[in-house]
């Protein structure tokens, strides 16, 4: 892509996603994320009505007389967008490729983060991490990580969330809320996830195309794979033949749903044949319900 044309993109990409931000997500994303941690402040002496829990007992001990730790709301948070570039990303069939849906996915989540005052980092992952952005703050920042996200080619065509969710874990030792970004079309990934979810706030944002869940009735049809290249022959006349992919395609689902329940990590879902507005805005009420 030429320089131009690349600089062109970005600056469509930013206006839309920016206003987006400015207009809808800030508050609401302020609302769902802010003040989840709590930083050490202070130790003051004991007063009655104060949690016991809190008493630093190193600080009582010194002075013979009751201290207690004082938490404040951590102010700045560390944001991780974790984002799948594998060969799958490559398809859509209704309005948008999955890509694209997801460079303005990072867009959003990004300027919404630097209106609170966030780093925003940036993990792209195929079968390897093939770029590792550290978080920073600014506005140059999230210019640079959309350029990387329209232009960026990975080495690999496959698919290793596991590998992703081991370097996440290892690379940021600060706790994060980091978007898994993914259509998720891999498997053997629950015990990384479970483990990346007890360090990390992580949510995982899943991305696909309404063509995946069935197989239409075309007659004999040529499928590739986008990650290994193998190619084969279906015939989707066959009744059987669609409801055995059909069957795949929901115990898939389901193996997904159970793994990110029992790691304690939310899902949002969001298809390139729709706007991605109102599941964030779902994601963000549930979130701040919880709270």
């Amino acid at each position: 892509m030429e320089a131009s044309e690349l600089l062109k993109k970005v600056r469509r990409i930013e206006i839309k996603t920016r206003g987006l931000s400015n207009q809808i997500f800030s508050g609401e994303y302020h609302s769902a994320f802010k003040g989840r941690g709590m930083a050490f402040s202070e130790v003051r002496q004991y007063q009655p009505g104060d949690d016991v829990r809190t008493i630093d007992w190193n600080v009582t001990a010194r002075f013979n007389e009751p201290f207690v730790k004082v938490f404040e709301e951590e102010r700045e948070l560390t944001v991780m967008l974790v984002v799948d570039v594998s060969a799958s990303k490559d398809f859509g069939t209704s309005k948008q490729f999955k890509k694209d849906l997801v460079t303005e996915l990072c867009a959003v989540l990004s300027f919404s983060a630097i209106q609170n005052n966030d780093k925003i980092g940036l993990i792209f992952f195929s079968d390897c991490i093939e770029k590792f952005i550290p978080p920073k703050k600014g506005k140059s920042h999230i210019l640079r990580i959309i350029r990387e996200l329209i232009e960026f080619t990975p080495q690999h065509n496959s698919t290793n969330i596991a590998e992703a969710l081991q370097y996440l874990t290892s690379a940021i030792k600060k706790r994060s809320i980091a978007f898994v970004i993914s259509d998720f079309l891999d498997s053997n990934f629950e015990t990384p996830l479970r483990i990346a979810a007890k360090k990390h706030d992580l949510v995982a944002i899943r991305i696909f195309d309404e063509r995946e869940a069935t197989l239409p009735d075309v007659g004999l049809m040529r499928v590739r794979d986008a990650e290994n290249g193998s190619t084969a022959w279906i015939d989707t006349a066959n009744p059987e033949t669609r409801a055995r992919y059909r069957s795949w395609w929901t115990n898939h689902e389901m193996t997904l749903a159970t793994a990110f329940a029992r790691s304690g990590v939310d899902v949002v879902r969001i298809g390139t044949a729709e706007s991605y507005i109102t599941p964030l805005r779902t994601f963000f009420k549930a979130r701040e319900q919880k709270r």
